[in-house]
């Protein structure tokens, strides 16, 4: 192993460290100091990161954009075939998949006007599978890994004309567990997608040549050694259309602040065991909340590392998500997740995504998740919620 990637595994080694004794502080160090710190370090890109964006809902494209979003999809199928050529291949992002539950997606009656375009036009009740998931790009033991959470919501039987065609009843939501995403835009992405390949990420992040250090605090601020995928604000980061000229972003967030142990030394999977427990005992009920763009200025269409602000624009509820008791870690239910293909594009033009970010996961996450599925021998399939598992049912059943 060459230097590089010794040093880059050095630091993720003080992560890892940092996660042990995590559980010890961390709620309270959150409860004090989260957010204070989160308003220094979004003073400071607002300052770094200028905005030309001056109407609502503007996005502004760039002449290089399609070859960016290529660079990336290319870099990250180069990653894949490096990574798991022989093996069963796993997504090169959100990768390590905790769980893939059966839901129901409740759109609210009392969903406000602005918002009643689309899919939440009316009240319905849809069903969900929802997978829980780590960050990647590699599967390594929980306590090891980057502590940043993801979700991704396939809701079906949505009717529409959908932006991508190779779904026709589904409406898909994703998000992870920090405000911002992990890079501003495309351009910074290619960067990180070539230091994933070399086995450096960190250096994405601490290159003082290069360096994203704001980025790493944001993003820092919200990792952590979890307690359960279910205990945990998840956020869209992106935004997306809500009707003609409003841009929104998603959040989904527990209804309860319930608390789960976290042993001192955790089994390699302890989120998809933890997450196993709660099931077995109770059914959980999660909000999904809509945030509306008010300031073209302080809330950035085309810049991901910057969060818009709830108190200028709070969110929401407009849907109520329910994970009813379930076993749901079967092999056979675990290995559904192969099939799966979450795409924010699997949605209709009142809700088409937004941002250079959004734009450029139409071709990866479209080619990506061909490629995994062509190397693993799996099909793309549509589901329906009539899928059956050992010891998990159709909810109707």
């Amino acid at each position: 192993m060459s230097l590089g990637p010794r040093i880059n595994d050095a630091i993720l080694a003080l992560v890892t460290l940092e996660h042990r004794i995590d559980p010890l502080f961390r709620d309270t160090f959150n409860a004090l100091f989260q957010r204070p710190l989160v308003n220094v370090v979004q003073s400071l890109l607002r300052v770094f990161h200028a905005n030309p964006e001056t109407r609502l809902c503007q996005e502004i494209v760039t002449a290089d954009e399609e070859q960016l979003a290529l660079t990336i999809t290319e870099e990250m199928k180069r990653f894949t075939v490096s990574e798991y050529t022989g093996r069963i291949a796993q997504r090169a992002g959100n990768t390590k998949t905790y769980g893939v539950v059966r839901a129901t997606f409740e759109v609210r009656p009392d969903v406000p006007d602005r918002f009643r375009h689309g899919f939440f036009a009316a009240p319905a009740t849809y069903p969900a599978w929802i997978r829980f998931a780590g960050p990647g790009p590699l599967s390594p033991p929980d306590v090891a890994d980057a502590g940043i959470l993801s979700i991704g919501i396939k809701v079906m039987g949505v009717s529409g004309e959908k932006l991508l065609p190779d779904e026709q009843h589904t409406q898909d939501f994703t998000g992870i567990s920090c405000p911002t995403f992990t890079t501003p835009n495309t351009r910074e992405n290619v960067t990180l997608q070539r230091e994933v390949y070399s086995r450096t990420p960190v250096f994405y992040f601490l290159n003082p040549f290069d360096s994203h250090y704001l980025d790493a605090a944001m993003q820092s601020l919200y990792a952590r050694m979890n307690r359960s995928p279910l205990e945990v604000s998840y956020w869209s980061c992106v935004p997306y259309l809500c009707g003609e000229g409003q841009a929104v972003k998603y959040s989904v967030r527990p209804t309860l602040a319930h608390k789960t142990p976290i042993p001192f030394s955790p089994p390699d999977n302890w989120l998809r065991q933890s997450l196993a427990m709660r099931l077995d005992a109770e059914s959980v009920a999660l909000d999904f909340l809509i945030q509306p763009q008010t300031d073209p200025r302080r809330m950035p269409i085309e810049d991901a590392s910057i969060e818009w602000s709830e108190r200028a624009s709070p969110f929401v509820p407009v849907a109520k998500i329910t994970i009813p008791r379930q076993k749901f870690d079967s092999p056979e239910q675990l290995a559904f997740a192969s099939f799966l293909s979450l795409n924010p594009w699997h949605t209709t033009a009142e809700h088409r995504p937004l941002g250079n970010q959004n734009r450029a996961r139409k071709l990866i996450y479209t080619q990506l998740s061909a490629l995994r599925q062509q190397m693993n021998h799996t099909p793309h399939i549509e589901p329906t919620g009539a899928e059956s598992f050992p010891g998990n049912p159709p909810l109707s059943s």
